[in-house]
C-alpha cells in the first residue's frame, strides 16, 4: 500500500508539473514583424493556437527546426496561426528577412526589440516553439517542433488537453542582458521611470486632461502598475506610435526598447519606490489657457450640446472665421477643446472665399498651394507651428469647415471650443509653404468596409505634384 502511494504521488507531482506548464499566462502583446507588419496576439483569437518558433540568426537549431515547422504550417495553416519571434534584441529587420529567405520560409519574424515578450514566455534557446492558446493567451506547449508540435495541435484541434506539454530542446542560449542588469541593480523609481511617465505620459495623463488618471505622484501610478504593463507590452501606450524603423519622426511618443525594458522590469519588480523626491509631483503646467500666449485671433467654434450617455453622429459646422480686416500668414494654431473629458477628436478643411462649391470635401480645401494651415484637435496634442519661415495664407472671409467627433461620459456637458491663431508679422512672407499633412484620407470609403472581416485593406493614393520633403 505505501508503494502504491508512493507512485501515485510521483505521478500526481508530475502531472502537476505539467499541467502548470501548460497554464503558463503570458498575456496579450504586439510586435512588429521584420517587414513593419504589427501584430497582436489576441486579434488571432479566431484561430486555434499560435505558434512561436523562437528564431536568431545564425542559430543551427532554428536552421534545423524551420523545415518541420513549415510543413506544421502548411498542414494547420488554416486553423493555426505561424509565427516566428526573435528576441535577440540586436538583430536587423533586413538581415533576418535575408535569412528567412535562406530558409525559404514565408512567414512572419516578431521582433522583439526590447526581450519583454521573449521574457514572459520563458525563452532560453533557439529553435524551441511555443503553442499558445489565443483566448486564455497561455502556453500550452513548449518544445521541439519535430513530431511533438503536431501531437499538441492535434490535442488542441480535439478539444482535448495537451498530453505532453513541454519537449527537450537542443538549441543556442540566448542573452538577456537587460533582465540580468535590473536584476543585479533594481530599476529606479525617481531616476528611470518618473522621467520616462513625465517624458511620454503625463501631459495627458494629468489634472483635466484627457486621460483617464493623473500620473502625478507615486502612489497614483502604483495601483495602475499592471495597467501600464499591460499598455507597452500591446502597444496602446503611449498612443500614435510610428515605425521606429522607418524614416525620422517629430514629436513620436514611441518608447524605446531600453524605455520599455525598465518599466516592465519595474513593474514586474514589484513597482516600489526608492528614496527620494517624486519627479511626478513636481511636474507643473503652463496657467494660461494658450501654449504661445495670447493668439493674434481666436475663431470660436459654435457651442455643442453632448448628452450623458449614447453615440454620437459626428456633428459637421462651418464656422465664419472673423476679424480679419485683410489677409495673413499664419505661423501658428492651437485648438483649444472646451471640454476634452467629451471632445474625441475634430477635423477640418479651409474654404477660403473663392472656393469652388465642393471645397468643403475637398483634400486640403481646395489644393491651393499657399493656403494656411489650421491644426484641427486630437487628445494630447501639441500647438502646430510651423517651421522657420513657412505657413499659409488666411484670406479674408475664409470658412473652416469641422467635422467634430464626441464620446459620452455619463454627465451631460457643453462644448465650447476655440481654436487660437498667430501670424506672421505684417509684411513678412514665409518662403516656405507646408502641405498634404493629413492622414484622414479614407472617411468617404468607410461605409464600404464589410462586416465582420478581421483584415480588412484599403488604399488611397496622393499625387505631389512638386519636389517635396515628407
Amino acid at each position: 500500500m505505501k508503494k502504491l502511494i508512493n507512485v501515485l504521488t510521483v505521478v500526481s507531482i508530475a502531472a502537476a508539473a505539467n499541467f502548470s506548464m501548460a497554464a503558463t499566462r503570458v498575456g496579450d502583446f504586439s510586435l512588429l514583424d521584420q517587414k513593419g507588419y504589427f501584430h497582436q496576439m489576441s486579434y488571432y483569437d479566431n484561430h486555434k493556437a499560435i505558434a512561436l518558433l523562437v528564431q536568431s540568426n545564425g542559430s543551427k537549431a532554428t536552421e534545423k527546426a524551420v523545415a518541420d515547422f513549415k510543413s506544421t504550417q502548411a498542414k494547420y495553416k488554416d486553423q493555426v496561426k505561424f509565427f516566428m519571434i526573435n528576441p535577440s534584441g540586436t538583430q536587423q529587420r533586413d538581415a533576418v528577412q535575408k535569412q528567412i529567405d535562406q530558409y525559404g520560409a514565408d512567414i512572419p519574424v516578431l521582433m522583439d526589440d526590447a526581450q519583454v515578450v521573449s521574457e514572459s514566455l520563458g525563452v532560453k534557446k533557439t529553435g524551441e516553439v511555443f503553442l499558445l492558446d489565443p483566448k486564455s493567451l497561455t502556453v500550452i506547449y513548449r518544445g521541439r517542433v519535430e513530431k511533438h508540435l503536431d501531437k499538441a495541435i492535434d490535442d488542441v484541434l480535439a478539444g482535448h488537453s495537451v498530453k505532453k506539454a513541454k519537449a527537450r530542446v537542443k538549441g543556442e542560449k540566448l542573452a538577456f542582458e537587460a533582465r540580468q542588469a535590473h536584476a543585479k541593480t533594481k530599476v529606479s523609481y525617481s531616476k528611470d521611470v518618473a522621467p520616462i511617465l513625465a517624458e511620454n505620459c503625463a501631459r495627458c495623463h494629468r489634472e483635466n486632461g484627457i486621460a483617464p488618471f493623473a500620473m502625478n505622484s507615486y502612489a497614483a501610478i502604483k495601483g495602475w502598475a499592471p495597467m501600464i504593463r499591460e499598455v507597452v507590452r500591446t502597444k496602446r501606450m503611449p498612443p500614435g506610435q510610428v515605425d521606429p524603423h522607418i524614416g525620422n519622426f517629430k514629436e513620436t511618443y514611441t518608447l524605446t526598447p531600453a524605455e520599455t525594458q525598465k518599466l516592465v522590469h519595474w513593474v514586474e519588480a514589484g513597482a516600489q519606490k526608492d528614496d527620494g523626491a517624486d519627479p511626478l509631483a513636481a511636474l507643473r503646467w503652463p496657467a494660461t489657457k494658450w501654449a504661445l500666449g495670447e493668439p493674434d485671433l481666436v475663431v470660436k467654434v459654435p457651442p455643442q450640446k453632448v448628452p450623458a450617455t449614447g453615440v454620437l453622429d459626428y456633428i459637421r459646422v462651418d464656422v465664419p472665421i472673423e476679424g480679419l480686416d485683410r489677409d495673413r500668414w499664419v505661423r501658428a494654431s492651437q485648438y483649444l477643446a472646451g471640454d476634452r473629458t467629451v471632445l474625441h477628436h475634430t477635423l477640418n478643411n479651409l474654404i477660403p472665399p473663392d472656393a469652388k462649391k465642393d471645397a468643403r470635401g475637398a483634400f486640403l480645401g481646395g489644393g491651393d498651394p499657399n493656403q494656411a494651415r489650421i491644426t484641427a484637435y486630437i487628445p494630447g496634442a501639441q500647438p502646430q507651428i510651423e517651421p522657420p519661415n513657412t505657413g499659409g495664407l488666411l484670406k479674408k472671409g475664409s470658412t473652416l469647415a469641422l467635422q467634430l467627433h464626441y464620446t459620452t461620459n455619463g454627465k451631460a456637458t457643453t462644448d465650447a471650443s476655440e481654436i487660437g491663431l498667430w501670424f506672421y508679422p505684417e509684411g513678412q512672407v514665409p518662403a516656405e509653404r507646408m502641405a498634404g499633412d493629413c492622414a484622414c484620407i479614407f472617411t468617404r470609403g468607410w461605409q464600404t468596409i464589410p462586416p465582420h472581416n478581421g483584415d480588412f485593406e484599403m488604399t488611397q493614393t496622393i499625387t505631389v505634384p512638386k519636389e517635396a520633403f515628407i
